[in-house]
This record gives structure tokens, sequence and C-alpha cells, in this order.
């Protein structure tokens, strides 16, 4: 194992901060970082807004679930898939052949281009000692997120990320058995239980020890609870607004 995967296993969401600021050379060390992240055709589809106005952190927090980690982050940013600048790149060649912006294409590309970007930024604030949490509760009152940071057409809020020194140390939460999630050649489902049965009983150990037996549940319990449950059905009504879809 060298330094990277060591410190890519090492990840955990922090969500106690100190008051120790980041300096502007590391969030801009960790936005250049960020743009070095693979992107589809080098389009670049996202931008970054850095919300460092008190009263929006305050109306952030509560659109995004009423988390204080949210208010009391040193640095809070909101990754957007940003087809915009997209459009403005056409436009400076006054093209009279149709724009196909707002395809479902395109809205993958832009939301896959803002995740890699946002972990590359993960990773290299964690390799400067930082720590983050990504935040999709953003999308909870997502017209209303997207109004506040006054996003123009084609651009929508993917998640938030809290960002700073860590003042916690959550233990590592185990992820799923490579024989879960590693196929050969073609994607086998015969494969699922087993690893999944052994996964459960992996969780169902660590997740009664963080919480002192109040919680026993498996994940496999957790994901059958959650898919019950409706969520954020009013993203495809808002992403239409916002001119993605199209075709």
């Amino acid at each position: 194992m060298n330094e990277v995967t060591a410190l890519l296993k090492k990840h955990t969401s922090i969500r106690k901060f100190t008051g120790q600021p980041v300096t502007d050379e590391q969030l801009h060390a960790i936005v250049e970082s960020a743009q070095c992240a693979s992107t589809s055709s080098n389009v670049q589809a996202y931008s970054i807004i850095r919300v460092a106005d008190e009263h929006m952190k305050q109306q952030l927090s509560v659109l995004s679930g009423n988390y204080s980690y949210v208010l009391e982050c040193p640095v809070f940013l909101v990754w957007c898939a940003d087809l915009f600048r997209l459009h403005q790149a056409h436009a400076l060649h006054e093209d009279a052949e149709p724009a196909y912006i707002g395809t479902t294409e395109h809205l993958i590309v832009a939301t896959v281009d803002t995740a890699l970007a946002a972990q590359n930024a993960a990773i290299a604030a964690e390799s400067m000692g930082l720590g983050i949490v990504y935040i999709g509760g953003i999308r909870n009152h997502i017209a209303e997120v997207a109004k506040l940071l006054q996003l123009p057409k084609y651009v929508y809020p993917v998640f938030g990320m809290c960002l700073g020194y860590p003042d916690q140390q959550p233990g590592l939460r185990p992820r799923l058995p490579l024989a879960a999630v590693l196929h050969e050649n073609t994607y086998d489902p015969e494969r699922m239980t087993r690893p999944m049965e052994e996964y459960d009983r992996i969780i169902q150990q660590y997740i009664t020890k963080r919480t002192g037996g109040k919680k026993t549940s498996t994940w496999s319990e957790d994901m059958t609870a959650k898919l019950k449950t409706p969520a954020r059905l009013h993203m495809k009504s808002f992403l239409e607004l916002q001119g993605f879809g199209t075709e």
C-alpha cells in the first residue's frame, strides 16, 4: 500500500470542525486539484460556489436539513453541474445550428464531471489534514437553494461540502466486500447473496457498537427501509425547469 491508497482508505465523514481557518491558499490548491479530475471531452461541466456569507449559510443549513455543521464549518462549498458555460461558449460563435445543451446525456456528463472534481477536492483536502462531509441534503429544497444562489438555466446544485480541520475522530464505516462490487467480464447477479449476508453481519456489529445498542439493523434492512420512503421526487420537474433532460 502506498501513501495515496492509505489516505483513501482512511476516509471518514467529518461533521465537527475546530475553529482553525482554512486559508485561501489551501482552498485554491484544493480547487485546482479538483480541476485536474477527468472530464468528458474537456467540457469541465461544473462550477463551485463558496458560501461565506453567514446569513446565506444559515439559510442553506436550514434548507439542507438543519445541519449545524453547514453553518459552523470554516468553508462551505456548493458543487453545481454547469452547462450554462457550454451555452455561453456556443453563443460566442453565433452558430445558427441548434445547440443540444440540456440533453439527458449532457446532464449525466455534467453530474459525473461534478462528482469527479469534488472527490479530487476531498482527497486534496484530506492530504492537508482537513476533513470533509458531503451534503446531499442541498437537494431537499433545491428550487429554494437555486434561487438563493442565483443559478441560471442549465445549472443545478448537486451537493454541498463542509470543509475544515476535524474536531472528531469517527471510526471507519465498513464497506461492501470486494466480491459484491467487482465482477469479471459480465455482471453476475448470482454472486450477490453471500457477500450481502456477510456485509449484513459486519454492519450489524458495527452499528450496534457505534450506537451502544440503540440501533441493530443490517445493511439490507436499512436499504429496504430507504426504498420504501419517497425521496426528493421534485428533482425531475426542477431539472426540467432548469433546462435539463430535453432529449
